[in-house]
């Protein structure tokens, strides 16, 4: 019943979307006016039958009304109210619960405005800063940040791109002992495209370049020859699936300017390469078989330690799930430039992640595979699997790039990876406390920690200190 009352402002929200009156709805519906108003202000519970109703009346399906998508916008709500500009307000967890669940249309333009708030503190700084001979980027709402919003909404699984990489596979009949060989006899016979490996002396910035009208695809030698296979699956895909993926992307309005479009290609291309050199049905069979050994898979298709990453977060086709994962990518000083959430966990938007996580220890070991058994502060337990990977295109004067990659699910999964193999899963001295961010972070005993949380006021007494200047202080 508590949870049915909590679904007013949903039932508001698709009777304005509509444009209906209270009295148009309520007459479809069989109930009076009054009836609905006071189910739209939660003062009536929302039956089963009348979700029904609802689910036919509006061609919905029944986890719409489902609470998913309020957790994902309460997640980014109490990220944003933890700014210190809202510090002396005392909004609370509470309070941002209500509105995603009573007006999940007000809570997302409230998101927008912040989004908004941020940019332009973010275009003020960098103003200052080329006034101050200190140049800068113009901030902009990201091409990155709504092609990431993409693939969330979808899960990070496209079925449509799946079946065009498996008509490429079977038409080209591939042969999976010589993959290179083989795309590049495809792109001849089916594209008319000629192949060409370029030395460093030739083509010194770019990795990959097709020239439309000689019809020749170039790929510099400094590409090693896993990267080399995927680049050739990358065109193809842009070649023979290019109506696929500009199927996929007319709906999508999220994808605001022209960048954010040839970006969102760009990833679907991307996709369908993974894909094509790592078939679903094969590489599912043995991501299980092996309990998603990432360094095996990779040797046994011929990708690299991320790609395999990136490919284990697609599972998800009905009948044939893996372990639903979420990924993360960073670099050395901590910025994040790939995430996805397939478990549930959720990730900063507006701020720095949780120096405790797995994807940031990594670096401490280079090469190494870092394992970690975390708790978030709701309580959820997580188990990561966390690596550096390094940019090794170039030669002894070539600057070489550092990466940490990261990979993990929830803890129930865990046994079904390799790398819990002599982990107590089930320990609690084991888990290592982390959060989103500092703000949101109710750890106080963090010595890690940066900034006060959101929750309690900052207190400072001059004659002590907690294990964190941000910490609560010490009893006498």
């Amino acid at each position: 019943m508590a949870e049915n009352t909590m679904l007013g402002g949903k039932v508001r929200a698709l009777r304005r979307r509509e444009s209906m009156t209270q009295g148009q709805l309520a007459e479809r519906l069989g109930i009076s006016p009054s009836y609905l108003n006071l189910i739209e202000n939660n003062r009536r519970p929302l039956t089963a039958p009348m979700l029904i109703k609802l689910a036919q009346l509006f061609e919905l399906d029944l986890s719409t009304f489902g609470t998913g998508g309020d957790a994902s916008i309460v997640s980014d709500l109490r990220e944003a109210f933890g700014d210190p500009l809202f510090d002396n307000h005392g909004v609370t967890t509470g309070d941002l619960k209500e509105l995603a669940a009573s007006s999940p249309v007000l809570a997302k333009a409230v998101l927008a405005l912040y989004r908004a708030y941020r940019d332009t503190r973010e275009s003020a700084e960098t103003l200052s800063e080329r006034l101050e001979g200190g140049g800068g980027v113009e901030a902009t709402r990201l091409p990155t940040e709504e092609v990431s919003d993409l693939i969330q909404r979808h899960m990070n699984h496209f079925p449509t791109l799946e079946d065009a990489a498996d008509e490429v596979r079977a038409g080209g009949r591939l042969d999976t002992d010589d993959v290179y060989r083989s795309l590049v006899r495809y792109l001849e016979k089916e594209h008319g495209v000629e192949v060409r490996l370029l030395h460093v002396a030739d083509e010194r910035k770019a990795m990959r370049r097709y020239d439309r009208e000689a019809r020749r695809l170039s790929l510099s030698e400094l590409l090693p020859p896993r990267s080399r296979r995927f680049q050739l699956a990358h065109q193809i895909g842009l070649l023979s699936a290019s109506d696929t993926i500009d199927r996929l992307l007319e709906g999508e309005s999220g994808l605001s300017t022209p960048e954010s479009r040839a970006l969102a290609r760009v990833a679907m291309a991307n996709y369908f390469a993974a894909a094509l050199l790592m078939p679903y049905g094969p590489f599912f069979e043995a991501a299980r078989a092996e309990r998603y050994d990432i360094e095996l898979l990779a040797h046994r298709f011929g990708t690299s330690f991320e790609q395999v990453c990136h490919r284990l977060t697609t599972l998800r086709r009905p009948g044939a799930e893996g372990v639903p994962f979420h990924f993360l990518r960073i670099d050395i000083a901590g910025n994040i430039s790939k995430r996805f959430s397939g478990s549930g966990i959720r990730f900063a938007r507006f701020n720095g992640a949780c120096p405790r996580w797995a994807v940031h220890t990594a670096f401490l070991t280079p090469g190494m595979i870092r394992v970690q058994l975390s708790r978030m502060t709701d309580g959820t337990r997580y188990f990561c699997v966390a690596r550096t990977v390094r940019n090794d295109r170039g030669g002894y004067h070539a600057p070489h790039s550092m990466l940490s990659v990261s990979i993990g699910c929830e803890a129930r999964f865990a046994r079904e990876l390799v790398y819990s193999d002599g982990v107590d899963v089930e320990s609690n001295e084991a888990l290592v406390p982390v959060g989103v961010t500092c703000r949101l972070c109710e750890h106080h005993d963090c010595e890690q920690r940066v900034f006060p949380p959101m929750q309690h006021p900052l207190r400072i007494d001059e004659n002590m200190r907690g294990v964190s200047f941000f910490g609560p202080t010490p009893k006498r």
